[in-house]
């Protein structure tokens, strides 16, 4: 058993505790004021002095892990490029653990991850939520599958003109993933049947593919949607709706544009990545204002690194730079902690300091997105991962 003393505690899930106590195993046991808890006792004790603790920060999009630091092809895991349809496909087959960007993450207070396949496919693969702290990602996972990776737009088109092979069009793109959503449909009719009256009706070729979309076309599976531009943002949404699918919108750097549309159909999206430069088209409106104008409004924003389109360990600055340019600080924190949580599904383990939440804590100088704070500590269910006097 350990003891935090003397914090200034931002749960949120609440105002802060100006002299805050957290008792904490691997989950977080009881959390109050230094008065409330002073009767409790613990093995070993921290006394903060005042320094801050926040969640474990979330970064709920990435691909940490599956495209390797420092290395080219050998390390490049994160896209099949030879099929377009690939949902069988997981993430925990590619992650490396020990890429250094692990570090750099937990250096940088982030302690939750969603990372996964790239936008080659129109269907690429899962998602999983992990920690990342650990040697094995069977030991470090969260959540898995935590979703269903889908890619509108310009990716892969690109990909497969360059291979003379469909999707070249974003008709193309939109049509293989409704093609394969009608005949997981057929294939869940057909088990169905055969579960019904296995006599009367034949057992349906197992097909992994199928299988793996199951999940999703009942609901249970959300599904992130790679998608900038408008146009592939409202196709995102009317793919979602013809099959009743739970998505999220990744990326949304047109968001601005069809703001109604997210706020009716109350859509999370998670944004960015924003600190880089327009690279293609589809870019073109790239700005950090858009995080205001959307959690303005009511859409739940997560904000993401996509790493390593942006290093994971810039996704404070990110925060941060959204703040700078009008979001609410409040809201800012939220996007990469309790909001991303919720948005990810994972709001259970994750994201606020709460009684039997996991103990996942970020230790700082100073309020966590001002320029000059420091990272004291990071933990991970209990243990301390990072410090600053190592």
């Amino acid at each position: 058993m350990k003891k935090i003393i003397h914090a200034k505690i931002i749960t949120m899930a609440g105002e802060m505790i100006e002299n805050g106590a957290i008792l904490f195993d691997e989950k977080i046991i009881r959390v109050g004021t230094e008065q409330e808890l002073s009767q409790e006792t613990a093995d070993e004790t921290w006394d903060l002095e005042g320094a801050y603790v926040y969640p474990g920060l979330i970064d709920a999009h990435s691909h940490l892990g599956m495209f390797e630091d420092s290395l080219g092809f050998e390390g490049d895991d994160g896209n099949e490029d030879s099929d377009p349809i690939t949902p069988h496909l997981r993430a925990i087959d590619a992650i490396n653990p020990f890429d250094r960007c692990f570090a750099d993450a937990r250096k940088a207070g982030v302690t939750t991850v969603l990372t996964g396949p790239g936008s080659a496919n129109p269907i690429s693969g899962q998602f999983v939520a992990m920690k990342t702290a650990g040697i094995c990602v069977d030991d470090m996972i969260v959540k898995a599958p935590a979703a269903m990776k889908f890619a509108l737009g310009e990716n892969p088109k690109s990909v497969y003109h360059s291979k003379n092979q469909s999707p070249v069009t974003r008709m193309g793109t939109a049509a293989l993933i409704r093609e394969t959503l009608y005949k997981v449909k057929e294939y869940q009719k057909a088990l169905a049947e055969y579960q019904e009256d296995p006599e009367e009706n034949d057992k349906p070729e197992f097909d992994l593919k199928m299988e793996a979309l199951l999940p999703v076309l009942s609901g249970e599976l959300p599904v992130k949607i790679h998608a900038h531009r408008a146009d592939d943002i409202c196709t995102a949404i009317r793919l979602a709706k013809e099959f009743s699918l739970p998505i999220t919108i990744e990326h949304c750097t047109d968001g601005e544009s069809v703001l109604p549309i997210l706020v009716r159909e109350k859509i999370p999206v998670q944004l960015g990545p924003t600190l880089s430069d327009r690279s293609k088209p589809e870019l073109k409106n790239l700005s950090f204002s858009t995080y205001k104008i959307l959690s303005d409004a009511g859409v739940p924003v997560s904000i993401i690194t996509d790493h390593p389109e942006i290093p994971i360990e810039n996704l404070t600055l990110c925060a941060a730079l959204a703040v700078k340019n009008g979001m609410d600080m409040q809201k800012a924190i939220e996007a990469i902690t309790i909001t991303a949580a919720k948005n990810c599904n994972i709001a259970d383990r994750v994201g606020s300091i709460e009684a039997g939440k996991d103990a996942d804590f970020v230790i700082t100088s100073a309020p966590l997105l001002e320029m000059q704070t420091k990272i004291l500590k990071t933990v991970i269910l209990g243990d301390v991962v990072h410090s600053i006097e190592e």
